[in-house]
């Protein structure tokens, strides 16, 4: 059986410096709480009940993940490697140490996120597939390595009911 990760940009956030202390707006903010109550409503349990979330330690991906996570009933861990701009091969080895067997929420940002789920999927490096704020790719792979994954859904706030 394939494991699972799910990808995440953060939801819409008000403008300001420093960029890692920028919260979210209020679209942000509701965004992510209609993104978190899907979640609760449309994952199985054989997702849900092992299922783990980190967050970039930036505000705005801290805020996201709690929303996203209070539904679910989950805690939010922080992972240092996932700002905006950190290289996807750190994250792609976390991957491969962490993701076996345990299905994972990464809440992040731009270009990071798109970056890593092109990375993972086509194989290929570049500027990476776009991500509206508040959008969940869900990724299904043998192993977390370039090219190995498969995209199994990608979901925006405009997508869902």
């Amino acid at each position: 059986m394939s494991d699972r990760v799910m990808i995440m940009r953060h939801g819409k956030a008000k403008p300001g410096q420093p960029d890692a202390d920028r919260e979210l707006s209020e679209r942000g903010c509701h965004d992510a709480s209609r993104m978190g109550a899907w979640l609760a409503a449309s994952l199985d349990e054989e997702w849900r009940r092992p299922l783990r979330v980190v967050a970039s330690p930036f505000r705005r991906a801290q805020q996201t993940a709690i929303l996203v996570a209070e539904p679910l009933g989950l805690t939010v861990e922080t992972l240092e490697l996932i700002t905006p701009d950190d290289p996807v091969e750190p994250v792609i080895e976390w991957l491969l140490k962490h993701a076996a067997g345990t299905p994972w929420l990464l809440v992040s940002h731009m270009p990071l996120v798109g970056e890593l789920t092109t990375r993972l999927v086509e194989g290929g490096r570049g500027q990476g597939m776009h991500f509206p704020t508040a959008a969940i790719a869900s990724l299904e792979a043998d192993v977390w390595a370039a090219g190995c994954a498969r995209l199994s859904g990608f979901h925006t706030p405009a997508d869902i009911s």
